[in-house]
């Protein structure tokens, strides 16, 4: 199996498991945007959003650029493929799981089928 950054994946999961912090990602998806601009989309203090954007920056996922007063917000370059390497190692277990579950009631359901006839 895989090796993945127990580190990295808390820091990512905990980043995304806020909905507002998925917005932002959102937003800044489709455009740059200062702190302010998404505080005020988000109807948040400025304190408030600065928290959830560094969440993001520590995660990898936005970086920031202060220019004179303003510090604009963009997409950072980390992408999510170790996330979902992880995610794909359980989805292929599970299916392994549910197919043998399936097998195992189609079974069954012979078993009484031909324990009736």
């Amino acid at each position: 199996m895989v090796q993945y950054s127990t580190a990295r994946l808390d820091a990512s999961f905990a980043a995304l498991s806020d909905a507002t912090r998925r917005g932002v990602l959102e937003q800044l998806g489709r455009a740059d945007a200062s702190i302010t601009d998404l505080a005020e989309k988000f109807h948040m203090t400025l304190t408030g959003m600065k928290k959830h954007v560094g969440i993001l920056e520590r995660a990898g996922f936005v970086t920031t650029q202060k220019i004179g007063r303003v510090r604009t917000c963009r997409l950072g370059l980390r992408r999510l493929e170790e996330e979902a390497g992880w995610i794909e190692s359980y989805r292929q277990l599970w299916n392994a799981r549910f197919d043998a579950l399936d097998n195992l009631v189609e079974e069954l359901k012979q078993k009484e089928k031909d324990d009736g006839e």
